[in-house]
């Protein structure tokens, strides 16, 4: 017997609901004359943070230089980003799925999970009906665009509503009857929860399809995986492994620090070390709200105020300077320009989770993370006795000695003949630091 394609009246319904192009008609909704146009936003760090469904026709990618971006598409409407204006559609967004099911995870700033589960008899329509309502009552109300997915557990609702993007406003459902002919030709790396590590563990296999992956007979699974690898098999198999975090988000969006410095300077080392102390009381902020970043944009700001920046995602979340900046140090260098005076930089922490519901990864990545947060915790406890900087990154002494001396570290190094990353430095600033990673 069928309940609307669902085999079995106690068969999960489980929705994710995805903003298109969230930040980006967000301020399309607060400003209708935009509609149609390509519209970007990130103008206050250089780069472009998130884009419309114009602009992305256009070539505009997250994370591309605001100068490649007008050259790319010279009508694009560039805006500062408005955090305080998403978080607030964000809520609306949670409070219209809840008119229909309190069983909901808030995942992230412009997206969810919801639990419709039973609710057909109790609201007279099918779930397919009840996702469609929701997504029209979002989109009504908002004036924004959703994709929803509808799908028996939550790794395959978020690959459902992930099926027509680019495209805005799609709506694909996923019955236990056709999970495999969704899976078959889907690339093992858009499962939610592997990452590049798990996919090319997988690809040595021979894995190269989340079909694939899902027809992976279980004792190899169970040789081969980690616990929540195996935890995202059973789920592409129609299984119900992960239930929905129903509490209410209380957290930081996105947590930023810009730094204008004086005087401007034309050095590498003083600007990366601005960059580093900047990256440094981020992380910080970060590590007091139990928040760790998977995503981190800098910009660096020249003397003709003009921005030049980038965008990264880190291979595992973290709050630590060191993590960070050995993934931003190459990025930095292709963004730094010779003999170009730079008079500011700013950093900003991005897809911020709670500290305490990491996944562990195969390849132990995650080991030194946690290995670095406790050193911190450690670093966090001195710098309530003897001040914020008590201890920071090595690379960001030329910041510390730039405040204290009021000259640019640069032109002191030439006059003393010392070098700010070498151990006369450590010693002449009296300050104990913590080397990076390298």
């Amino acid at each position: 017997m069928f309940f609307g394609g669902w085999q079995h009246a106690s068969e999960k319904a489980i929705l994710h609901i995805d903003g298109d192009s969230f930040f980006a008609n967000c301020e399309i909704a607060v400003n209708p004359a935009l509609k149609g146009r390509p519209v970007v936003t990130g103008r206050e760090r250089g780069i472009a943070s998130a884009m419309s469904y114009e602009a992305k026709k256009a070539g505009v990618t997250r994370g591309m230089v605001i100068g490649e971006v007008l050259k790319r598409c010279p009508t694009a409407v560039v805006l500062p980003s408005d955090y305080e204006t998403y978080s607030l559609f964000s809520r609306r967004m949670y409070a219209i799925v809840r008119r229909y099911t309190s069983e909901v995870e808030e995942y992230s700033i412009d997206e969810c999970f919801a639990d419709i589960t039973g609710l057909r008899r109790p609201l007279k329509m099918t779930y397919v009906e009840i996702a469609k309502r929701i997504q029209w009552e979002l989109s009504r109300e908002l004036g924004i665009t959703f994709s929803v997915g509808l799908a028996p557990n939550k790794v395959l609702a978020k690959v459902a509503s992930r099926r027509l993007k680019p495209e805005p406003g799609g709506f694909t459902v996923i019955h236990q009857r056709d999970i495999r002919a969704h899976l078959a030709t889907l690339p093992v790396e858009k499962i939610w929860g592997i990452g590049s590590q798990a996919s090319a563990l997988l690809g040595k296999h021979g894995v190269y399809t989340a079909g694939a992956f899902a027809a992976k007979d279980q004792h190899w699974v169970q040789q081969h995986l980690a616990k929540p690898y195996q935890e995202i098999w059973r789920e592409l198999n129609g299984e119900f492994i992960y239930a929905l975090n129903q509490e209410e988000a209380h957290t930081y969006q996105s947590i930023s620090k810009t730094k204008t410095f004086s005087p401007a300077s034309t050095s590498p080392d003083v600007v990366y070390a601005q960059l580093a102390k900047n990256i440094a009381n981020a992380c910080i902020k970060a590590r007091r709200h139990s928040l760790l970043a998977r995503r981190v944009a800098f910009f660096l700001k020249t003397q003709e105020f003009t921005y030049h920046g980038y965008d990264l995602t880190l291979t595992h979340s973290a709050a630590t300077p060191e993590a960070i900046l050995a993934l931003l140090r190459p990025a930095f260098h292709q963004v730094f320009q010779a003999r170009t005076r730079y008079r500011a930089t700013g950093v900003v922490l991005m897809d911020l989770t709670p500290s305490d519901i990491q996944q562990p990864d195969l390849f132990g990545g995650m080991v030194q993370v946690e290995r670095m947060q406790r050193i911190y915790a450690g670093v966090d406890k001195m710098a309530e006795k003897y001040g914020k900087h008590a201890v920071l990154p090595g690379s960001a002494l030329p910041a510390m000695q730039m405040k204290n001396s009021g000259r640019d570290p640069a032109h002191l190094a030439r006059r003393e003949g010392m070098r700010f990353r070498g151990e006369t430095a450590r010693q002449r600033i009296g300050v104990p630091l913590l080397g990076e990673v390298r």
